[in-house]
């Protein structure tokens, strides 16, 4: 008996050791009971898991913004009593071609989706048949920047709905189809983009397609502001392009777009036609025709940084010209005014 009871007790013991180096549990109490120096060890252990853990897990590249041709040319440098953050600024006096604020503005830059203004000017004065139905084909997808679209291919809208999309929303493969579907050709219709833009006196500008993907569309402020005053007086570019949204019906599907323009929403604001865009190399770009402190203004802001700059820009500019409803800024020049008078 007496050895029975020795055996007993050895079983119990080497229970009990069992129970005492059982740290695989996950209760904290068994752990806190454990000798120091075995949890120190499993400590140990543990850390050098997750550390071989977190060599052996690739980590995301960061890859850096492509410079603006802006900031590669050194404009950014460039200071102003506003402390705008685009780094090209003009604002003109609609009616007297006063120059108000000036920054850059003889700068040749890409102006990206700006573009679609000249877009829209020429579809709108070629009187082509707006409730033409137009598809949007292979050829229409961005093969420039990859940029996405929700007009898939094979998708129908008419001329007038395309037209609305790309002035207001900067829809990419509705600018791009409505250059496609144009008499001629493509290539014809980004010729008169040209001829178009010599008549009205832009001397600074190229296009080489109807978008704006290509950074090779360049511009300067003082022929956008030309551009703008032209476009001005065609109803069709101010109605669309200060609509807030617009829906359209794509087979089963309606979708809706908004302006990319914030500031047609804002009640503050009393904008006749705007434009917005962007791509890398052109940062944000902004231009405007606007009503403030009884003046009618034309407003262009290029390669300004950060997505909501451009709008900052245009308030300061707002709030500037609100304290200085008669005075306007000393320029460079006296004689810039001249050369805002637009043949038509």
């Amino acid at each position: 008996m007496r050895s029975i009871f020795i055996t007993l007790g050895l079983l119990v013991t080497l229970m009990a050791g069992t129970t005492t180096y059982a740290y695989a549990a996950p209760s904290e109490k068994k752990i806190e009971s454990a000798p120091k120096k075995i949890v120190a060890a499993k400590r140990k252990v543990v850390k050098r898991v997750v550390s071989a853990r977190q060599k052996s897990t690739p980590r995301a590249e960061i890859i850096p913004l492509k410079p603006s041709f802006g900031q590669i040319a050194g404009l950014h440098g460039s200071h102003d009593s506003l402390a705008l953050k685009s780094s090209v600024a003009l604002v003109v006096d609609q009616e007297t071609n006063e120059v108000l604020f000036s920054k850059n503005d003889q700068a040749v830059l890409p102006i990206a989706s700006l573009t679609k203004l000249m877009t829209g000017l020429l579809v709108s004065e070629a009187r082509l048949p707006m409730n033409e139905i137009i598809t949007i084909s292979q050829d229409d997808v961005d093969t420039e920047k990859g940029s996405s679209s929700r007009l898939q291919v094979g998708t129908q809208l008419s001329r007038g709905e395309l037209l609305h999309l790309a002035l207001m929303s900067s829809e990419n493969r509705a600018a791009h189809a409505l250059g496609r579907s144009y008499p001629g050709g493509l290539p014809v219709f980004v010729n008169l983009m040209n001829t178009k833009a010599q008549l009205i006196g832009m001397n600074d500008t190229k296009y080489a397609e109807p978008t704006g993907l290509s950074s090779k569309n360049q511009s300067s402020a003082r022929d956008l502001a030309k551009l703008v005053k032209f476009a001005y007086g065609d109803p069709v570019l101010r109605e669309l392009s200060t609509s807030p949204g617009h829906q359209v019906a794509v087979g089963k599907r309606t979708l809706q777009y908004n302006n990319t323009n914030r500031l047609v929403k804002n009640p503050a604001w009393d904008i006749g036609l705007q434009k917005t865009g962007y791509i890398s190399e052109a940062g944000q770009c902004l231009v405007m025709q606007t009503k403030i402190a009884g003046r009618k203004l034309i407003m262009v802001f290029l390669d300004s940084t950060g997505k909501l700059s451009r709008v900052a820009d245009a308030e300061r500019v707002r709030r500037w010209v609100e304290s200085k409803p008669v005075r306007s800024a000393p320029i460079a020049s006296s004689d810039l005014s001249e050369k805002f008078a637009v043949a038509r």
